[in-house]
């Protein structure tokens, strides 16, 4: 796999839509203010806005072709030492047909976002390239009052100042996004979001002991629209990772989840994998329910109950988020409940 160099002050990044084109609309165009604002002064960076990202939510639906132009021209500016992509949505798969491989592999950069941003991921994995999951452009660069201190610090020990060995702890808050959630309106972006203490940290669902592996995963509920693509990871190509898992805010259903997972399982991926990490959910309701849908399908329906998974981990919907590079060695280890990046994640 191709570490992308880290960055520095003075680099240039791109921000792209590669899903949902919200960012183009005026109801949501001061999240881009906020954004470029804070990656120019307190990161040093500058910033280029791809011709299409702000064309708004229609014409990226009906031209994926756009979406998928911008991605590429921003990997082949030499220029541009990253790609910030700007917020998920639920139709990224769609600009499959438009993705030249070879660019992607000949222009090794730094790439992030997350949810539905899983597909390119996916597509950076396949032409063998490390990509960073999370630190999207309207969700975290752009958080309202400031970046929270989690995110901001694996930000920098991921991106900018990559750390040989890089300890992933739990964050000691939480933010409750069904109750006290700050919508994204412009008489908002001075509102600091309500963290609330983290009361459990990381859980051990099942297993034991210490295992090491390649980061590879997403967001589970984009899984549907990958499995049998050419971007899908094959059996062989999962074998030795630690499989890391989220839910989105469309809170799947427990029935949902675990047909999720009886697929994965059906493809044999939990023989070969060596553990699994599962974010926090979305939906604080479903905290306790999916830990026994994890239980039931792993442990039970795959005969897999040694297979150490993690659970109540960072990443993915439930802020606050840090940073995991996909392709990049972790160590899980369920007895002490600490999870570790065992290199840096980037050059």
């Amino acid at each position: 796999m191709i570490k992308p160099a880290h960055l520095q002050k003075g680099d240039t990044v791109a921000i792209v839509s590669l899903s949902r084109g919200m960012l183009g609309e005026s109801w949501a165009i001061h999240k881009l203010d906020i954004a470029q604002e804070r990656l120019e002064n307190d990161y040093g960076l500058r910033v280029k806005v791809m011709p299409n990202a702000l064309k708004g939510i229609d014409y990226l639906y009906q031209h994926p072709e756009a979406r998928a132009a911008d991605l590429m021209d921003a990997f082949r500016d030499r220029s541009v030492k990253a790609v910030f992509n700007a917020i998920g949505g639920d139709d990224t798969i769609r600009l499959l047909p438009y993705i030249d491989f070879g660019v992607l592999r000949d222009n090794p950069k730094i790439f992030t976002g997350f949810s539905d941003t899983t597909t390119n991921h996916l597509m950076m994995y396949k032409a063998g390239l490390i990509s960073y999951y999370g630190a999207s452009v309207m969700n975290n660069f752009a958080e309202y009052g400031k970046i929270n201190d989690y995110t901001a610090a694996s930000i920098r020990d991921t991106l900018f100042e990559p750390k040989s060995v890089l300890d992933i702890p739990s964050a000691p808050y939480w933010y409750d996004d069904e109750d006290e959630r700050i919508w994204w309106k412009p008489e908002n972006m001075h509102r600091f979001k309500a963290y609330h203490p983290e009361q459990i940290g990381y859980e051990v669902l099942q297993g034991a002991g210490a295992v090491e592996g390649p980061l590879l995963g997403g967001c589970i509920d984009v899984f549907p629209e990958i499995v049998g693509t050419d971007i899908w990871p094959s059996k062989e190509e999962w074998s030795g990772k630690i499989m890391f898992l989220e839910t989105s805010e469309d809170d799947p259903s427990c029935d949902y989840l675990t047909w999720y997972l009886r697929n994965l399982a059906a493809q044999g991926l939990f023989d070969v994998i060596k553990g699994v990490i599962v974010g926090k959910p979305a939906r604080r309701s479903k905290y306790e329910p999916y830990k026994e849908v994890y239980r039931k399908v792993i442990g039970f329906e795959a005969g897999h109950p040694e297979l150490p998974i993690l659970y109540n981990v960072n990443f993915g919907h439930a802020e606050p988020i840090g940073v995991l590079p996909i392709g990049v060695n972790c160590r899980l280890d369920a007895d002490k409940k600490t999870l570790t990046l065992l290199e840096p994640a980037t050059a």
